[in-house]
């Protein structure tokens, strides 16, 4: 590998690696606003299997992350029900940062600033490989979904729109 190809560490890759987790990595050119489909297509995989790690926050502004398929959305007052709030919304970009310690567009679930309750969608564990964010813009990782169950004990949840 050149030195210009080099790979830095993040936190979430330091956190993997300490928990002995195998992954590979996925670089590509980020977009700003691209999302989930510009990761899918630079990547040349199933937007379903890119994993978005959202930060959001409930009635009383405590943070929680809800990890979703890339083509897949929310419903945040389904996420309230199962989680037993009343209201649950998304994080303003600076106020996820704080939490994460990761600047929105590469948050990871893993090696955050704060420990916060993770829910995952529960169809993700279905899938052989999933694809979720390394740490930083640009960066995916790949690993096994039930690693998600193994390192960040989740809360599985049903709670995706669209037919996923």
């Amino acid at each position: 590998m050149a030195k210009s190809d080099h790979i830095s560490e993040t936190p979430a890759t330091q956190f993997l690696r300490r928990h002995q987790v195998a992954f590979s990595v996925h670089p590509y050119a980020y977009e700003e606003k691209g999302g989930t489909a510009v990761s899918a297509r630079e990547l040349g995989v199933d937007e379903h299997a890119v994993i978005k790690t959202l930060v959001m926050q409930d009635e009383a502004a405590r943070p929680l992350i809800v990890l979703m398929h890339g083509d897949c959305t929310v419903s945040t007052k389904e996420l309230a029900r199962q989680a037993g709030c009343k209201k649950i919304e998304p994080c303003a970009p600076a106020v996820a940062h704080r939490h994460s310690g990761f600047l929105v567009g590469g948050t990871s679930p893993f090696g955050t600033r704060k420990t916060m309750p993770m829910y995952v969608e529960k169809s993700i564990l279905a899938l052989e490989t999933i694809y979720i964010n390394g740490g930083k813009r640009g960066y995916l990782v790949g690993i096994a979904p039930q690693q998600l169950v193994r390192l960040l004990e989740p809360i599985l949840v049903e709670v995706a729109l669209k037919s996923c």
